[in-house]
């Protein structure tokens, strides 16, 4: 008798832990993980100055630093000049 109820006991808990695993599977699969992909930020520039001059340009994309540009460059002076034309 008391090896029938372990039986049942042992066979209650199998199936008790299977329809736990379906279920945790059911939901994952139900419920798909949505990625929404982030829009970058517009690229903005900066002009560092000192003593009235520009002494630097940083290139940025919110509020993270990309790298900065030298202004006596080719591309500091157009930069610059789309900046003066634009004010």
């Amino acid at each position: 008798m008391q090896e029938e109820a372990v039986q049942a006991a042992e066979a209650s808990e199998e199936i008790t832990a299977t329809t736990a695993a379906e279920e945790k599977t059911e939901t994952a699969a139900a419920a798909p993980v949505e990625e929404t992909p982030e829009e970058p930020e517009d690229i903005s520039y900066q002009a560092v100055e000192k003593e009235g001059d520009v002494t630097a340009i940083w290139e940025m994309q919110g509020q993270k630093h990309l790298r900065t540009i030298d202004p006596r460059s080719g591309e500091g002076k157009q930069i610059l000049a789309l900046f003066e034309t634009a004010g």
